[in-house]
Protein backbone atom coordinates (compact mmCIF):
# COMPACT_ATOMS: atom_id res chain seq x y z
CA UNK A 1 0.00 0.00 0.00
CA UNK A 2 1.15 3.53 -1.18
CA UNK A 3 2.09 6.05 2.27
CA UNK A 4 0.80 9.33 1.90
CA UNK A 5 3.69 10.78 1.55
CA UNK A 6 3.66 8.44 -2.13
CA UNK A 7 0.42 9.37 -2.90
CA UNK A 8 0.76 13.30 -2.27
CA UNK A 9 3.69 13.10 -4.31
CA UNK A 10 2.12 11.03 -7.67
CA UNK A 11 -0.86 14.07 -7.06
CA UNK A 12 -0.69 16.73 -10.26
CA UNK A 13 -0.54 20.28 -8.06
CA UNK A 14 -2.32 23.50 -9.85
CA UNK A 15 -0.43 26.46 -9.70
CA UNK A 16 -2.13 28.13 -6.49
CA UNK A 17 -3.62 30.90 -8.35
CA UNK A 18 -5.36 28.76 -10.21
CA UNK A 19 -7.05 27.75 -7.31
CA UNK A 20 -7.49 31.22 -6.15
CA UNK A 21 -9.26 31.88 -8.83
CA UNK A 22 -11.53 29.60 -9.04
CA UNK A 23 -13.16 30.45 -5.80
CA UNK A 24 -13.09 34.37 -7.27
CA UNK A 25 -9.72 35.83 -6.00
CA UNK A 26 -8.10 37.52 -8.81
CA UNK A 27 -4.06 37.10 -8.91
CA UNK A 28 -3.50 40.32 -7.14
CA UNK A 29 -5.75 39.37 -4.29
CA UNK A 30 -3.36 36.68 -2.99
CA UNK A 31 0.27 36.98 -2.11
CA UNK A 32 2.14 33.83 -3.46
CA UNK A 33 4.71 31.79 -1.30
CA UNK A 34 6.19 29.67 -4.23
CA UNK A 35 3.89 27.80 -6.87
CA UNK A 36 1.65 26.10 -4.56
CA UNK A 37 0.88 28.48 -0.95
CA UNK A 38 -0.38 31.77 -0.77
CA UNK A 39 -1.41 33.98 1.85
CA UNK A 40 -4.85 36.47 1.84
CA UNK A 41 -3.44 39.87 2.90
CA UNK A 42 -5.58 42.18 5.18
CA UNK A 43 -7.12 43.88 2.23
CA UNK A 44 -8.57 40.80 0.37
CA UNK A 45 -9.83 39.79 3.56
CA UNK A 46 -11.59 43.12 3.97
CA UNK A 47 -12.97 42.90 0.73
CA UNK A 48 -14.12 39.69 1.23
CA UNK A 49 -16.88 41.41 4.42
CA UNK A 50 -19.08 42.09 2.33
CA UNK A 51 -19.78 38.54 0.30
CA UNK A 52 -23.08 37.10 1.64
CA UNK A 53 -21.78 34.20 4.41
CA UNK A 54 -22.05 30.23 3.57
CA UNK A 55 -22.70 27.48 5.67
CA UNK A 56 -20.55 25.90 8.26
CA UNK A 57 -20.43 22.31 8.79
CA UNK A 58 -18.17 21.26 12.12
CA UNK A 59 -16.27 17.90 11.71
CA UNK A 60 -16.10 16.13 15.10
CA UNK A 61 -15.40 12.81 16.31
CA UNK A 62 -15.37 10.75 18.99
CA UNK A 63 -12.25 10.35 21.72
CA UNK A 64 -8.99 10.27 19.80
CA UNK A 65 -7.43 6.52 20.28
CA UNK A 66 -4.04 4.51 19.39
CA UNK A 67 -5.79 3.38 16.32
CA UNK A 68 -6.70 6.46 14.62
CA UNK A 69 -9.80 8.19 13.64
CA UNK A 70 -9.18 10.26 10.43
CA UNK A 71 -10.68 13.11 11.73
CA UNK A 72 -8.92 15.60 8.87
CA UNK A 73 -8.96 13.27 6.17
CA UNK A 74 -12.51 13.06 6.54
CA UNK A 75 -12.54 17.11 6.55
CA UNK A 76 -10.82 17.01 3.73
CA UNK A 77 -12.68 13.69 2.09
CA UNK A 78 -16.85 15.94 2.50
CA UNK A 79 -15.26 18.65 0.76
CA UNK A 80 -13.59 17.02 -2.32
CA UNK A 81 -17.31 15.03 -2.35
CA UNK A 82 -19.16 18.19 -1.82
CA UNK A 83 -17.42 19.96 -5.03
CA UNK A 84 -17.71 17.01 -6.86
CA UNK A 85 -21.40 16.96 -6.31
CA UNK A 86 -21.62 20.53 -7.51
CA UNK A 87 -21.60 22.14 -4.36
CA UNK A 88 -19.27 25.00 -3.80
CA UNK A 89 -16.91 24.47 -0.19
CA UNK A 90 -14.13 25.80 1.02
CA UNK A 91 -11.47 23.81 4.04
CA UNK A 92 -10.71 25.78 7.12
CA UNK A 93 -8.26 23.86 9.20
CA UNK A 94 -5.41 24.41 11.79
CA UNK A 95 -1.75 24.64 10.58
CA UNK A 96 0.44 21.12 12.32
CA UNK A 97 2.81 21.79 15.41
CA UNK A 98 5.75 20.36 15.25
CA UNK A 99 5.51 18.62 18.63
CA UNK A 100 2.58 16.23 17.07
CA UNK A 101 4.56 15.91 13.70
CA UNK A 102 7.71 14.71 15.69
CA UNK A 103 5.85 12.97 18.75
CA UNK A 104 3.19 10.40 18.58
CA UNK A 105 0.35 11.50 15.68
CA UNK A 106 2.27 13.08 13.42
CA UNK A 107 1.14 15.24 11.26
CA UNK A 108 -2.57 17.00 9.92
CA UNK A 109 -2.51 17.15 6.61
CA UNK A 110 -5.04 14.26 6.29
CA UNK A 111 -3.68 10.94 4.28
CA UNK A 112 -4.51 8.85 1.22
CA UNK A 113 -6.63 10.45 -1.49
CA UNK A 114 -7.87 12.85 1.00
CA UNK A 115 -5.17 15.46 2.02
CA UNK A 116 -4.19 19.21 1.36
CA UNK A 117 -0.63 19.74 -0.58
CA UNK A 118 2.03 20.36 -0.42
CA UNK A 119 2.17 18.04 2.70
CA UNK A 120 5.64 18.10 3.19
CA UNK A 121 5.56 21.90 3.69
CA UNK A 122 2.56 21.95 5.23
CA UNK A 123 3.71 19.78 8.45
CA UNK A 124 7.08 21.88 8.35
CA UNK A 125 8.17 25.24 8.10
CA UNK A 126 4.76 26.28 5.73
CA UNK A 127 4.77 29.67 5.54
CA UNK A 128 6.23 30.74 9.15
CA UNK A 129 3.25 31.46 11.16
CA UNK A 130 4.64 29.10 14.59
CA UNK A 131 7.80 30.63 14.33
CA UNK A 132 6.52 34.24 14.12
CA UNK A 133 4.12 33.54 16.91
CA UNK A 134 6.71 31.45 18.96
CA UNK A 135 8.69 34.81 18.31
CA UNK A 136 6.30 37.40 19.36
CA UNK A 137 5.77 35.29 22.57
CA UNK A 138 9.23 34.87 23.85
CA UNK A 139 9.99 39.35 22.96
CA UNK A 140 7.04 39.01 25.63
CA UNK A 141 9.04 37.26 27.82
CA UNK A 142 12.36 39.05 27.44
CA UNK A 143 10.84 42.40 27.96
CA UNK A 144 9.21 41.44 31.03
CA UNK A 145 12.30 39.94 32.34
CA UNK A 146 14.45 43.43 31.12
CA UNK A 147 12.01 45.19 33.01
CA UNK A 148 12.47 43.54 36.00
CA UNK A 149 16.53 43.54 35.40
CA UNK A 150 16.41 47.66 35.58
CA UNK A 151 13.77 47.97 37.77
CA UNK A 152 11.22 49.85 35.70
CA UNK A 153 8.09 51.39 37.21
CA UNK A 154 4.78 50.00 36.14
CA UNK A 155 1.65 52.69 35.20
CA UNK A 156 1.16 52.06 39.36
CA UNK A 157 4.54 53.44 39.40
CA UNK A 158 5.76 50.22 41.22
CA UNK A 159 8.10 47.71 39.85
CA UNK A 160 7.18 44.19 39.03
CA UNK A 161 7.21 41.65 41.44
CA UNK A 162 9.97 38.66 39.62
CA UNK A 163 7.99 36.20 41.97
CA UNK A 164 4.80 36.87 40.44
CA UNK A 165 5.65 36.34 36.76
CA UNK A 166 3.48 33.80 35.42
CA UNK A 167 4.22 34.65 31.44
CA UNK A 168 6.81 31.42 30.50
CA UNK A 169 8.44 30.85 27.07
CA UNK A 170 7.46 28.92 24.06
CA UNK A 171 8.77 26.53 22.02
CA UNK A 172 7.12 24.45 19.28
CA UNK A 173 8.26 20.84 19.79
CA UNK A 174 7.72 18.16 22.58
CA UNK A 175 10.53 19.01 25.09
CA UNK A 176 9.47 17.78 28.99
CA UNK A 177 12.57 18.82 29.98
CA UNK A 178 11.29 22.28 30.00
CA UNK A 179 8.41 21.71 31.76
CA UNK A 180 10.56 23.37 34.85
CA UNK A 181 13.47 25.42 35.14
CA UNK A 182 15.29 28.28 36.95
CA UNK A 183 15.89 31.40 35.02
CA UNK A 184 18.20 34.32 36.13
CA UNK A 185 21.38 32.36 37.44
CA UNK A 186 24.26 34.72 37.25
CA UNK A 187 21.95 37.33 35.69
CA UNK A 188 23.38 40.27 38.70
CA UNK A 189 20.36 42.03 40.03
CA UNK A 190 17.84 39.76 37.68
CA UNK A 191 17.02 37.46 40.60
CA UNK A 192 16.70 33.33 40.48
CA UNK A 193 13.54 31.93 39.59
CA UNK A 194 11.62 28.93 38.73
CA UNK A 195 9.38 29.41 35.63
CA UNK A 196 9.44 27.28 32.67
CA UNK A 197 8.28 26.56 28.73
CA UNK A 198 4.85 25.80 26.99
CA UNK A 199 4.34 24.18 23.41
CA UNK A 200 3.75 26.90 21.54
CA UNK A 201 0.62 25.57 20.62
CA UNK A 202 -0.84 26.20 24.11
CA UNK A 203 0.69 29.98 23.85
CA UNK A 204 -2.08 33.00 24.50
CA UNK A 205 -0.59 34.15 21.75
CA UNK A 206 -1.31 31.57 19.49
CA UNK A 207 -4.99 31.77 20.95
CA UNK A 208 -5.01 35.57 20.45
CA UNK A 209 -3.76 35.17 16.53
CA UNK A 210 -6.97 32.87 16.32
CA UNK A 211 -10.00 34.47 17.66
CA UNK A 212 -8.83 38.11 16.80
CA UNK A 213 -10.57 39.82 14.05
CA UNK A 214 -8.03 42.15 12.23
CA UNK A 215 -4.46 43.97 13.05
CA UNK A 216 -6.31 46.45 15.23
CA UNK A 217 -8.00 43.47 17.19
CA UNK A 218 -4.26 41.95 17.74
CA UNK A 219 -2.52 44.39 18.90
CA UNK A 220 -5.25 45.15 21.21
CA UNK A 221 -5.21 41.62 22.59
CA UNK A 222 -1.87 41.31 22.88
CA UNK A 223 -1.91 44.33 25.27
CA UNK A 224 -4.20 42.89 27.38
CA UNK A 225 -2.02 39.61 28.13
CA UNK A 226 -1.31 39.26 31.93
CA UNK A 227 1.69 38.53 33.00
CA UNK A 228 2.55 39.45 36.34
CA UNK A 229 1.99 42.02 39.40
CA UNK A 230 4.04 44.73 40.73
CA UNK A 231 5.25 45.63 44.07
CA UNK A 232 1.85 46.62 44.98
CA UNK A 233 0.24 43.47 44.17
CA UNK A 234 -1.93 45.18 41.00
CA UNK A 235 -1.80 43.41 37.30
CA UNK A 236 0.82 44.04 34.86
CA UNK A 237 -0.26 43.62 31.32
CA UNK A 238 1.59 42.95 27.88
CA UNK A 239 0.57 46.83 27.48
CA UNK A 240 2.03 47.91 30.62
CA UNK A 241 5.60 46.69 29.47
CA UNK A 242 5.10 48.20 26.06
CA UNK A 243 5.54 44.95 24.40
CA UNK A 244 2.34 44.73 22.09
CA UNK A 245 3.09 47.16 19.09
CA UNK A 246 6.26 44.79 18.77
CA UNK A 247 4.49 41.49 19.18
CA UNK A 248 2.11 42.41 16.67
CA UNK A 249 4.80 43.63 13.94
CA UNK A 250 6.00 40.07 14.27
CA UNK A 251 3.07 38.65 13.46
CA UNK A 252 1.67 40.71 10.55
CA UNK A 253 2.20 38.31 7.93
CA UNK A 254 1.48 35.61 10.44
CA UNK A 255 -2.08 36.96 10.27
CA UNK A 256 -2.79 36.05 7.01
CA UNK A 257 -4.43 32.83 6.41
CA UNK A 258 -2.77 30.34 3.75
CA UNK A 259 -4.03 29.21 0.83
CA UNK A 260 -3.56 25.23 -0.69
CA UNK A 261 -5.25 22.97 -2.11
CA UNK A 262 -6.10 19.71 -2.01
CA UNK A 263 -4.66 16.46 -4.16
CA UNK A 264 -8.58 16.77 -5.96
CA UNK A 265 -8.22 20.36 -6.61
CA UNK A 266 -10.08 21.93 -3.51
CA UNK A 267 -8.98 25.20 -1.96
CA UNK A 268 -8.28 25.15 1.72
CA UNK A 269 -7.35 28.00 4.00
CA UNK A 270 -4.93 26.58 6.56
CA UNK A 271 -4.53 28.97 9.56
CA UNK A 272 -3.30 29.15 13.01
CA UNK A 273 -3.35 25.88 15.03
CA UNK A 274 -3.76 26.02 19.41
CA UNK A 275 -4.75 22.12 20.81
CA UNK A 276 -7.78 21.66 21.76
CA UNK A 277 -6.71 19.55 24.88
CA UNK A 278 -4.89 22.63 26.29
CA UNK A 279 -6.19 25.71 24.19
CA UNK A 280 -9.44 26.01 22.24
CA UNK A 281 -8.67 23.99 19.47
CA UNK A 282 -9.73 25.75 16.80
CA UNK A 283 -8.48 27.27 13.09
CA UNK A 284 -8.53 31.16 13.02
CA UNK A 285 -11.59 33.09 13.13
CA UNK A 286 -10.35 35.10 10.17
CA UNK A 287 -10.05 32.57 7.54
CA UNK A 288 -13.50 30.93 8.88
CA UNK A 289 -15.31 33.93 8.05
CA UNK A 290 -12.78 33.65 4.43
CA UNK A 291 -13.96 30.61 3.78
CA UNK A 292 -18.06 31.33 4.30
CA UNK A 293 -17.61 34.01 2.36
CA UNK A 294 -15.65 32.04 -0.38
CA UNK A 295 -17.97 28.56 -0.48
CA UNK A 296 -21.28 27.98 -0.39
CA UNK A 297 -19.64 25.70 2.49
CA UNK A 298 -17.19 26.28 4.97
CA UNK A 299 -16.01 22.82 6.33
CA UNK A 300 -14.05 23.14 9.34
CA UNK A 301 -12.87 20.66 12.26
CA UNK A 302 -12.35 20.91 16.05
CA UNK A 303 -9.55 18.99 17.85
CA UNK A 304 -9.61 15.73 19.62
CA UNK A 305 -13.18 14.73 20.51
CA UNK A 306 -16.63 16.74 20.80
CA UNK A 307 -16.29 16.76 24.37
CA UNK A 308 -13.28 18.84 23.73
CA UNK A 309 -12.57 20.50 20.71
CA UNK A 310 -16.48 20.97 19.44
CA UNK A 311 -17.15 22.30 23.08
CA UNK A 312 -14.66 24.96 22.34
CA UNK A 313 -15.38 25.69 19.02
CA UNK A 314 -19.42 26.53 20.95
CA UNK A 315 -18.65 28.38 23.55
CA UNK A 316 -15.37 30.19 22.77
CA UNK A 317 -15.21 30.62 19.11
CA UNK A 318 -18.38 30.66 17.62
CA UNK A 319 -19.26 33.04 20.54
CA UNK A 320 -16.57 35.62 20.00
CA UNK A 321 -16.83 35.53 16.74
CA UNK A 322 -21.06 35.29 16.25
CA UNK A 323 -20.89 32.13 13.68
CA UNK A 324 -22.90 29.39 14.28
CA UNK A 325 -22.80 25.65 12.49
CA UNK A 326 -25.25 24.49 10.34
CA UNK A 327 -24.19 20.88 10.93
CA UNK A 328 -21.99 18.40 12.76
CA UNK A 329 -20.31 15.61 11.27
CA UNK A 330 -18.86 13.35 14.03
CA UNK A 331 -16.05 10.65 12.44
CA UNK A 332 -15.82 7.13 13.98
CA UNK A 333 -14.26 3.70 13.39
CA UNK A 334 -15.12 0.47 14.06
CA UNK A 335 -11.45 -0.13 15.78
CA UNK A 336 -11.86 3.46 18.23
CA UNK A 337 -15.23 2.33 19.28
CA UNK A 338 -14.02 -1.53 20.21
CA UNK A 339 -10.60 0.51 21.51
CA UNK A 340 -13.51 2.80 23.79
CA UNK A 341 -15.48 -0.52 24.91
CA UNK A 342 -12.17 -2.15 26.05
CA UNK A 343 -10.66 -4.02 23.49
CA UNK A 344 -7.11 -4.28 23.34
CA UNK A 345 -5.08 -2.11 20.49
CA UNK A 346 -3.33 -5.39 19.13
CA UNK A 347 -6.84 -7.26 18.72
CA UNK A 348 -9.08 -4.35 17.21
CA UNK A 349 -8.94 -6.83 14.01
CA UNK A 350 -10.79 -9.38 15.69
CA UNK A 351 -14.28 -10.00 15.88
CA UNK A 352 -15.82 -8.06 19.18
CA UNK A 353 -19.40 -7.93 19.32
CA UNK A 354 -19.50 -7.03 23.31
CA UNK A 355 -16.91 -4.17 22.77
CA UNK A 356 -18.45 -2.52 19.83
CA UNK A 357 -21.85 -2.83 21.74
CA UNK A 358 -19.84 -0.30 24.82
CA UNK A 359 -18.04 1.67 22.65
CA UNK A 360 -21.19 2.60 20.91
CA UNK A 361 -21.82 4.27 24.49
CA UNK A 362 -19.45 6.27 23.92
CA UNK A 363 -20.47 7.81 20.06
CA UNK A 364 -24.12 8.00 21.65
CA UNK A 365 -22.57 10.48 24.08
CA UNK A 366 -20.94 12.80 21.74
CA UNK A 367 -23.97 13.03 19.13
CA UNK A 368 -26.46 13.62 22.36
CA UNK A 369 -23.90 16.85 23.15
CA UNK A 370 -24.02 17.81 19.98
CA UNK A 371 -27.53 17.93 19.99
CA UNK A 372 -27.85 19.16 23.51
CA UNK A 373 -26.09 22.37 21.57
CA UNK A 374 -28.97 22.56 19.06
CA UNK A 375 -26.72 21.09 16.10
CA UNK A 376 -28.33 18.52 13.45
CA UNK A 377 -26.09 15.71 13.70
CA UNK A 378 -24.74 13.23 11.28
CA UNK A 379 -22.21 10.20 11.83
CA UNK A 380 -19.39 9.17 9.49
CA UNK A 381 -17.89 6.39 9.58
CA UNK A 382 -14.20 6.10 8.25
CA UNK A 383 -13.29 2.60 6.39
CA UNK A 384 -10.52 1.09 7.87
CA UNK A 385 -8.75 -1.73 5.77
CA UNK A 386 -9.81 -4.94 7.73
CA UNK A 387 -12.74 -3.73 9.40
CA UNK A 388 -15.82 -6.60 9.27
CA UNK A 389 -18.52 -5.48 7.12
CA UNK A 390 -21.12 -7.27 9.87
CA UNK A 391 -19.70 -4.45 12.44
CA UNK A 392 -20.04 -1.67 10.21
CA UNK A 393 -23.65 -2.34 8.93
CA UNK A 394 -23.81 -2.93 12.82
CA UNK A 395 -22.91 0.57 13.43
CA UNK A 396 -25.08 1.92 10.92
CA UNK A 397 -28.19 0.59 12.25
CA UNK A 398 -27.31 1.48 15.64
CA UNK A 399 -27.11 5.13 14.82
CA UNK A 400 -30.20 4.67 12.62
CA UNK A 401 -32.55 2.56 15.10
CA UNK A 402 -31.05 3.65 18.41
CA UNK A 403 -29.85 7.41 18.22
CA UNK A 404 -32.53 8.44 15.41
CA UNK A 405 -29.34 9.98 13.24
CA UNK A 406 -27.94 9.89 9.75
CA UNK A 407 -24.69 7.95 9.14
CA UNK A 408 -22.81 6.96 6.05
CA UNK A 409 -19.75 4.45 5.68
CA UNK A 410 -16.67 6.52 4.00
CA UNK A 411 -14.02 5.32 1.86
CA UNK A 412 -12.49 8.91 0.83
CA UNK A 413 -8.94 7.53 2.21
CA UNK A 414 -8.66 5.30 -0.69
CA UNK A 415 -11.36 6.51 -2.79
CA UNK A 416 -11.04 10.16 -3.11
CA UNK A 417 -14.39 12.48 -3.14
CA UNK A 418 -16.29 9.07 -4.66
CA UNK A 419 -16.03 7.55 -1.12
CA UNK A 420 -17.67 10.59 0.82
CA UNK A 421 -19.85 11.32 -2.05
CA UNK A 422 -23.30 9.87 0.27
CA UNK A 423 -21.71 11.75 3.38
CA UNK A 424 -21.62 14.97 1.26
CA UNK A 425 -25.16 14.84 0.37
CA UNK A 426 -26.56 14.01 3.62
CA UNK A 427 -24.91 16.93 4.70
CA UNK A 428 -25.73 19.54 1.95
CA UNK A 429 -29.64 18.32 2.05
CA UNK A 430 -29.09 18.80 6.27
CA UNK A 431 -27.50 22.18 5.63
CA UNK A 432 -30.23 23.51 3.00
CA UNK A 433 -32.94 22.49 5.59
CA UNK A 434 -31.56 25.10 7.86
CA UNK A 435 -32.80 28.91 7.30
CA UNK A 436 -30.55 30.63 10.10
CA UNK A 437 -28.36 27.86 12.05
CA UNK A 438 -28.30 30.21 14.89
CA UNK A 439 -31.99 29.96 15.56
CA UNK A 440 -30.91 26.15 16.80
CA UNK A 441 -27.57 27.08 18.65
CA UNK A 442 -28.14 27.03 21.70
CA UNK A 443 -24.54 27.00 24.08
CA UNK A 444 -24.72 25.27 27.36
CA UNK A 445 -24.26 28.35 29.57
CA UNK A 446 -25.17 31.85 29.47
CA UNK A 447 -22.93 34.75 28.01
CA UNK A 448 -21.29 35.96 31.17
CA UNK A 449 -21.72 33.19 33.36
CA UNK A 450 -19.34 32.72 36.60
CA UNK A 451 -16.50 30.67 35.53
CA UNK A 452 -17.64 28.02 37.94
CA UNK A 453 -21.20 27.68 36.93
CA UNK A 454 -19.51 27.73 33.13
CA UNK A 455 -17.25 24.83 34.36
CA UNK A 456 -20.10 23.37 36.28
CA UNK A 457 -22.50 22.95 33.26
CA UNK A 458 -19.54 21.27 31.05
CA UNK A 459 -18.43 18.71 33.89
CA UNK A 460 -21.86 17.44 34.00
CA UNK A 461 -23.47 18.20 31.09
CA UNK A 462 -20.48 17.41 28.20
CA UNK A 463 -18.82 14.80 30.19
CA UNK A 464 -21.64 13.41 32.89
CA UNK A 465 -19.24 14.54 35.64
CA UNK A 466 -20.96 13.55 39.26
CA UNK A 467 -18.86 17.06 40.63
CA UNK A 468 -16.10 19.09 40.44
CA UNK A 469 -13.70 19.51 43.21
CA UNK A 470 -11.02 22.28 42.86
CA UNK A 471 -7.14 22.38 44.74
CA UNK A 472 -6.12 25.08 47.34
CA UNK A 473 -4.42 27.18 44.98
CA UNK A 474 -7.46 26.93 41.86
CA UNK A 475 -10.04 27.73 45.17
CA UNK A 476 -7.27 31.15 45.93
CA UNK A 477 -6.99 31.94 41.94
CA UNK A 478 -10.72 31.61 41.64
CA UNK A 479 -11.42 34.30 44.55
CA UNK A 480 -8.75 36.35 43.17
CA UNK A 481 -10.84 36.70 39.60
CA UNK A 482 -13.91 36.86 41.09
CA UNK A 483 -12.71 40.03 42.97
CA UNK A 484 -10.76 41.69 40.04
CA UNK A 485 -14.41 41.02 38.11
CA UNK A 486 -12.74 38.83 35.27
CA UNK A 487 -14.38 35.60 36.73
CA UNK A 488 -17.15 35.98 33.84
CA UNK A 489 -15.26 34.78 30.77
CA UNK A 490 -15.60 31.82 28.79
CA UNK A 491 -14.13 28.55 30.54
CA UNK A 492 -11.81 26.93 28.47
CA UNK A 493 -11.13 23.35 30.06
CA UNK A 494 -7.61 21.61 29.66
CA UNK A 495 -7.91 18.29 29.92
CA UNK A 496 -6.93 14.92 28.69
CA UNK A 497 -8.68 14.34 25.06
CA UNK A 498 -8.69 10.09 25.72
CA UNK A 499 -11.11 9.88 28.47
CA UNK A 500 -14.53 11.84 29.72
CA UNK A 501 -12.37 11.84 33.12
CA UNK A 502 -9.35 13.51 34.10
CA UNK A 503 -7.56 10.16 33.99
CA UNK A 504 -6.49 9.12 30.30
CA UNK A 505 -6.52 5.47 31.25
CA UNK A 506 -10.43 5.05 31.87
CA UNK A 507 -11.94 4.64 29.26
CA UNK A 508 -15.80 4.32 27.77
CA UNK A 509 -18.86 5.91 28.37
CA UNK A 510 -18.12 6.81 32.32
CA UNK A 511 -20.49 9.08 34.15
CA UNK A 512 -20.59 10.49 38.07
CA UNK A 513 -16.76 10.78 38.08
CA UNK A 514 -15.26 13.63 39.87
CA UNK A 515 -13.35 16.24 37.75
CA UNK A 516 -10.17 17.86 39.89
CA UNK A 517 -9.33 20.71 38.81
CA UNK A 518 -5.82 21.92 40.16
CA UNK A 519 -5.40 25.54 38.41
CA UNK A 520 -6.65 28.60 36.64
CA UNK A 521 -5.22 30.56 34.15
CA UNK A 522 -6.70 34.27 33.13
CA UNK A 523 -6.25 34.50 29.35
CA UNK A 524 -7.60 38.34 29.21
CA UNK A 525 -5.95 38.95 25.81
CA UNK A 526 -7.55 36.05 23.83
CA UNK A 527 -10.91 36.53 26.37
CA UNK A 528 -10.94 33.20 28.50
CA UNK A 529 -10.32 31.57 31.42
CA UNK A 530 -8.25 27.88 31.05
CA UNK A 531 -9.21 25.42 34.11
CA UNK A 532 -6.27 22.62 34.22
CA UNK A 533 -7.64 19.18 35.42
CA UNK A 534 -5.79 16.08 36.62
CA UNK A 535 -2.41 15.94 35.76
CA UNK A 536 -2.57 17.64 31.84
CA UNK A 537 1.04 19.49 30.69
CA UNK A 538 0.99 22.36 28.51
CA UNK A 539 3.92 21.20 27.54
CA UNK A 540 3.94 17.76 25.99
CA UNK A 541 6.89 14.94 26.42
CA UNK A 542 7.47 13.03 23.53
CA UNK A 543 6.55 9.01 23.27
CA UNK A 544 9.12 6.17 23.76
CA UNK A 545 9.26 5.58 20.53
CA UNK A 546 8.38 8.80 18.77
CA UNK A 547 7.68 9.54 14.89
CA UNK A 548 11.33 11.58 14.35
CA UNK A 549 12.65 8.40 14.40
CA UNK A 550 11.31 7.31 10.93
CA UNK A 551 11.69 10.71 9.28
CA UNK A 552 14.98 11.16 6.96
CA UNK A 553 15.92 12.58 3.15
CA UNK A 554 16.48 9.65 0.46
CA UNK A 555 19.51 9.92 -1.63
CA UNK A 556 17.85 12.66 -3.68
CA UNK A 557 17.39 15.03 -0.65
CA UNK A 558 13.80 14.10 -0.32
CA UNK A 559 11.86 13.88 2.85
CA UNK A 560 10.49 10.70 3.62
CA UNK A 561 8.23 9.29 6.79
CA UNK A 562 6.03 12.14 7.67
CA UNK A 563 2.38 10.99 7.46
Amino acid sequence: MASDIEIARAATLRPIREIAAAIGLAENAIEPHGHHIAKLPAATLAGLAARPAGKLVLVTAVNPTPAGEGKTTTTIGLADALNAIGRRAVIALREPSLGPVFGRKGGATGGGQAQVLPMEKINLHFTGDFHAITAAHNLLAAMIDNAVHFNTPMPSGHPINPRSITWKRVLDMNDRALRQIVAGMGQGNHPLRETGFDITVASEVMAILCLANDLADLQARLGRIRVARDAAGQPVTAGDVGAAGAMAALLVEAMQPNLVQTIHGSPALIHGGPFANIAHGCNSVIATRAALALGEFAVTEAGFGADLGAEKFAHIKCRQAGLAPAVAVVVATVRALKYHGGAELAALGAPDAAALERGLMVLARHVENLQALGLPVVVAINAFAGDLADEQDAVLAHCHDQLGVAAELCRHWADGPAGAAALARRVAALADAEADPADRFTPLYASGADVMDALTAIATGIHRAGSVTLSAAARKQLAALRAEGMANLPLCLAKTPYSFTADDKRRGAISGHDLPIREFRLAAGAGFIVALAGDIATMPGLPKQPSALGIHLDGEGRIEGLS
